[in-house]
């Protein structure tokens, strides 16, 4: 069972503060006179474009340096092919599924035709893959895949 709250009422409240000796509007002039600060105003009009944000509430703001990009390391490639990778055969079973089955058919069809130790897809291509939404991957997609030294195989867009 839930405890019943006690309901204070506002003469229950000035009968209480009447016994202390104060009034209803001493406290609540006490307290508002606590809760308000007084804030230097300024108008929109006042700021030029040039001044920070940070420099009106002074606060620093860090300055993030731009990323380039990153490029892939210059490794010794062994291998380099462009494949048209034929991406209809994903296309059974639910609709729902294409998509996912589209990536997983990708990854195996690469294992099958460079037998990679690691294989890494990239960005590019499961964005081009999932571009049109899970029910609706492409029908084929051209591929560059490039083995380096170590086993590692690279799949862009060609």
């Amino acid at each position: 069972m839930a405890k019943k709250k006690k309901e204070i009422s506002l003469d229950d409240l000035e009968e209480e503060l009447a016994e202390e000796g104060e009034s209803l509007e001493e406290v609540e002039e006490e307290i508002e006179e606590e809760e308000i600060e007084e804030i230097e105003e300024f108008s929109l009009e006042d700021i030029t474009p040039e001044e920070e944000v940070g420099e009106i509430f002074e606060e620093e703001v860090p300055k993030e340096p731009i990323p380039e990009e990153v490029e892939m390391p210059e490794e010794e490639i062994i291998d380099e092919r462009i494949y048209t990778v034929p991406l209809k055969r994903a296309r059974t079973g639910p609709r729902t599924k294409w998509a996912k089955k589209a990536v997983k058919y990708l990854r195996s069809f690469m294992e099958q035709h460079f037998k990679p130790e690691y294989l890494i897809i990239s960005q590019e291509v499961n964005e081009k893959i999932w571009e049109r939404g899970i029910k609706k991957p492409p029908r084929k997609l051209r591929v560059l895949a490039r083995k380096n030294i170590d086993g590692l195989v690279y799949v862009d867009l060609a």
